[in-house]
């Protein structure tokens, strides 16, 4: 059995972020998603993968490079242009073959990974299997109808009036019959060859196609609030240690992750949370559901339920950050300039609110 991890596409929702680097790079929880990816297959007992890229190929080659930290054999599949998830799979028939294969989408981050699906279709003769989970809004979503043996019978997507409240999930598993159902189906309204389109004639076609439906959460990342919320449930399943130095003067309680060289120096640190290698904290508050990567400096400042990239410094900010994301070599610190004034220089996209 093979893995193919979708990791193309603009992140155009994450934007100003994602302008300079793939979304599939940005961290949750100090880790970034691709990586959570790659080891949710590898877990499974799959270890060679093919990583779909686009623009931003050259960045994931160099993060990734041949998959040997994970002992996993990584092939990249490039794909020209975005043009549906059906097309990935089209793309990839020679790395692909005849084998099965889950395909995963590599923004996406879910509980207690997948090991239980790749079992369940490794045991079964069904052609598909597609992952499920109860939703509040499913008309936000494409949404699946089973009959009365489980099977899946039709697929919808986002329905004003939807049959059901199980919405799919960026993860497919699929025996060779999908490369039929791809050349079979046409471009959508959007002009892109849809996944559900090629499931929809597998199921019309009398293939097998049965649902798992995931208990846990997941989460897709595409948006600054949902990457937020992978990162808080993310952090509330971390196993806390501490490997930097606290001083006597600092407070950090038992749910905090403290990586190598980081230091909390005369301030208190609220977990869930993490603080990432040779990171300093100086004078400052660090709140719940909070991650700071590698190699930044936060001075004289507080902030909460945030995801803060490396090489960046916050310093002497007089109100605390809450729910923001800050990227790579920001410097976001109070001036002694007068007249008091903002001096901002802003990406596009950016959004900025001030007392």
């Amino acid at each position: 059995m093979k893995g193919l991890i979708l990791s193309g596409g603009k992140g155009t929702r994450l934007y100003p972020l994602t302008y300079t680097s793939a979304k599939q790079l940005i961290p949750v929880a100090n880790k970034p998603i691709l990586f959570r990816v790659i080891e949710a297959i590898r877990d499974a007992g799959i270890e060679d993968i093919g990583i779909v890229v686009g623009d931003t190929a050259e960045e994931i080659k160099t993060a990734v490079g041949r998959g040997g930290r994970w002992d996993v054999d990584v092939t990249y599949i490039h794909q020209d242009n975005p043009l549906g998830l059906a097309h990935a799979v089209k793309v990839s028939r020679d790395f692909l073959e005849d084998e099965p294969f889950v395909m995963f989408l590599g923004d996406n981050v879910i509980q207690g990974g997948i090991g239980d699906l790749v079992e369940q279709f490794r045991r079964s003769e069904w052609n598909s299997q597609i992952v499920l989970t109860r939703v509040e809004h499913p008309e936000r979503y494409g949404v699946a109808e089973l009959n009365g043996e489980g099977r899946v019978v039709h697929l919808v997507e986002k329905p004003s009036e939807p049959p059901s409240d199980l919405a799919l999930v960026g993860i497919y598993m699929f025996d060779r019959y999908v490369h039929q159902a791809v050349d079979s189906i046409t471009p959508s309204w959007r002009g892109e060859l849809e996944i559900t389109d090629a499931i929809q004639w597998l199921v019309e076609n009398d293939f097998q196609v049965y649902p798992y439906v995931h208990r846990g959460w997941w989460i897709d990342t595409g948006e600054p609030n949902e990457l937020l919320t992978a990162n808080g449930l993310v952090l509330d399943d971390l196993t806390p240690r501490i490997e930097g130095y606290v001083d006597r003067d600092s407070e950090v309680d038992g749910r905090v992750t403290l990586e190598k060289g980081a230091e909390i120096i005369n301030s208190v640190v609220r977990g869930p949370s993490i603080i990432g290698e040779r990171t300093r904290i100086v004078n400052s508050y660090v709140g719940p559901f909070t991650a700071i990567y590698h190699d930044v400096e936060i001075e004289g400042s507080e902030i909460e339920r945030a995801i803060v990239l490396e090489d960046s410094v916050i310093r002497d900010i007089p109100a605390r950050i809450q729910d923001s994301l800050i990227g790579r070599s920001v410097h976001l610190v109070r001036s002694p300039m007068k007249p008091k004034a903002y001096k901002l220089t802003l990406g596009d996209h950016s959004q900025v609110g001030i007392l």
